[in-house]
């Protein structure tokens, strides 16, 4: 049963993104290059299993007090083996842990197919000891189906477990 799963996920799973934002306040500390922005870098490595890329800002904003080259964000592409590895930890793990959860609403999936989920906190995550983790900070999950319409993917969503409401 299990190797079936895992079976669908990579056959009907194109990739899983895993976005985090680190925020204005976190940026405009002192010492965020050196001391924040490598935490979260190695503790978004151990949820992935891989090492993130991070995103710039392409052009300043003053109202932002953005400017241009800073770093404004983190980005990880999974595929293959460790992709099925973080859709099946997130869907019998990680998911039930978050707190009042009573599944995933069907408006979460677009258009395209595409299932987004928005995690508060990053230590619902087994992997991170809420103790030594120094930084906190929210990541943004998206599911890419191989399908492209929402019907099709909303069953392939059930077929693999994930919790949607009805």
């Amino acid at each position: 049963m299990a190797t079936d799963i895992k079976k669908q996920i990579k056959d009907k799973l194109e990739k899983v993104v895993v976005n985090v934002g680190v925020g204005k306040k976190a940026v405009s500390q002192s010492g965020f290059d050196s001391k924040i922005l490598p935490e979260i870098t190695k503790e978004l490595s151990q949820l992935t299993g891989q090492k993130p890329a991070t995103r710039v800002a392409t052009k300043s904003i003053a109202g932002f007090k953005l400017r241009q080259g800073m770093v404004v964000g983190l980005k990880v592409t999974l595929r293959g083996k460790r992709m099925i590895d973080f859709v099946e930890r997130l869907n019998k793990i990680v998911l039930p842990r978050l707190r009042d959860f009573r599944g995933l609403e069907l408006k979460n999936v677009d258009q395209g197919g595409g299932l987004s989920i928005g995690l508060q906190d990053h230590l619902v995550f087994p992997e991170i000891n809420p103790e030594t983790s120094k930084a906190n900070f929210g990541l943004q999950i998206t599911l890419v189906p191989k399908v492209k319409d929402r019907e099709s993917a909303i069953d392939f969503y059930r077929q693999i477990g994930v919790p949607l409401k009805k």
